[in-house]
């Protein structure tokens, strides 16, 4: 139920709800006093949240009786109530998949993989089969204390499917332990690389504001003023590597880790991502309107079909011995060669 939930905002379709599948079915007890039903739901359905509950009657998810209600909807007894999603409810169960790994660092307790873009990182709605999980379950498969299915092992944390870069996979349960209060309290070091539309009047920044669901579109993150009780706090601090008039090459360190981060902040601050189609990027946003510029920027979406986006440098203390560990990755081809085009074209090209 948890793992259902967790994954209506942030599914890839927008087919609507045509066709929609029971997950779950409850009938409210007799002599239940009227009460919320994320209230309800979340004390009578194990391993489930309020706030998830809230999520999908939000989505048009929950209903009672046959008709979708919203949140405050208060509870009768008799209800019958329905998790209603718009797939078929899927065994999740993370079987080994023989895909190839790049393996930057392991030892007993990790590993540091460096993920190519294009590849899911966990099992979810859509994409059930050749995530980067799976790949791990095979690479582990004969480590009998490796349980894939078991959440005490496994991913310390994620990068978005078209994000490229390194990642820490956690081995045994104390690994994990170790590493996600080291994630949890920032005591992590983490760098991307990003190729951003737009010049810069500074050579350093720091942006801050919460980021949350964006509420006209379920599929992206929005950010909000700080200090309000919408969103989580976020904060990215950037630097200027190189500058190619229309668009810039920034390095961005997390101070905290939200999803899409770097993606939304970027686009608060009128930077977006270049590629990044789901926050404007794919857009001509800076730059003449001439056919044959227009035809270049073509060529760059073509040669980088994704965000350009590559998480270049992860830092933490081992979890055993307490040692410093440092890594570095080099880009993805897709996106080195998408900046090798942009250092081509600002040197041959004047840049008013």
């Amino acid at each position: 139920m948890i793992e259902e939930l967790d994954e209506i905002t942030l599914m890839e379709d927008d087919e609507g709800q045509d066709n929609l599948y029971e997950h779950l079915r409850m009938e409210v007890d007799r002599g239940q006093q009227a009460v919320r039903i994320d209230k309800y739901m979340s004390e009578h359905v194990q391993h489930s949240s309020r706030n998830r509950i809230q999520k999908a009657a939000d989505a048009g998810f929950i209903q009672v009786n046959g008709k979708p209600v919203k949140s405050n909807y208060k509870v009768r007894p008799g209800d019958v109530i329905t998790l209603m999603l718009d797939r078929p409810h899927y065994d999740t169960t993370i079987e080994p998949e023989d895909i190839p790994l790049e393996i930057v660092y392991e030892d007993d307790q990790l590993m540091v993989i460096n993920k190519p873009a294009g590849m899911v990182v966990h099992p979810g709605c859509g994409n059930f089969h050749g995530t980067l999980v799976n790949a791990v379950a095979w690479h582990l498969r004969d480590l009998p204390t490796y349980d894939p299915n078991d959440p005490s092992v496994g991913l310390v944390h994620r990068i978005d499917k078209d994000t490229s870069g390194l990642l820490v996979i956690a081995k045994t349960p104390e690994a994990k332990t170790e590493l996600g209060a080291q994630f949890f309290n920032h005591d992590t070091h983490r760098s991307y690389h990003a190729l951003v539309w737009g010049n810069f009047s500074e050579d350093t920044g720091r942006i801050e504001g919460n980021i949350g669901r964006d509420p006209k579109d379920r599929l992206r993150m929005a950010v909000f003023p700080p200090g309000t009780e919408v969103g989580k706090s976020a904060i990215t601090h950037y630097k200027v590597l190189e500058r190619y008039g229309y668009v810039t090459l920034v390095e961005c360190r997390l101070e905290t880790g939200r999803t899409h981060q770097i993606r939304a902040h970027m686009k608060h601050i009128g930077h977006p991502l270049f590629g990044d189609e789901r926050y404007g990027g794919t857009e001509i946003l800076r730059g003449e309107r001439t056919a044959s510029y227009k035809a270049y920027i073509q060529n760059c979406l073509k040669l980088c079909n994704r965000q350009a986006l590559h998480a270049k440098t992860l830092g933490f203390v081992h979890p055993v011995t307490g040692e410093q560990m440092d890594f570095t990755s080099e880009l993805a081809e897709d996106m080195a060669a998408l900046i090798e085009k942009w250092r081509h074209y600002s040197r041959n090209t004047e840049i008013s």
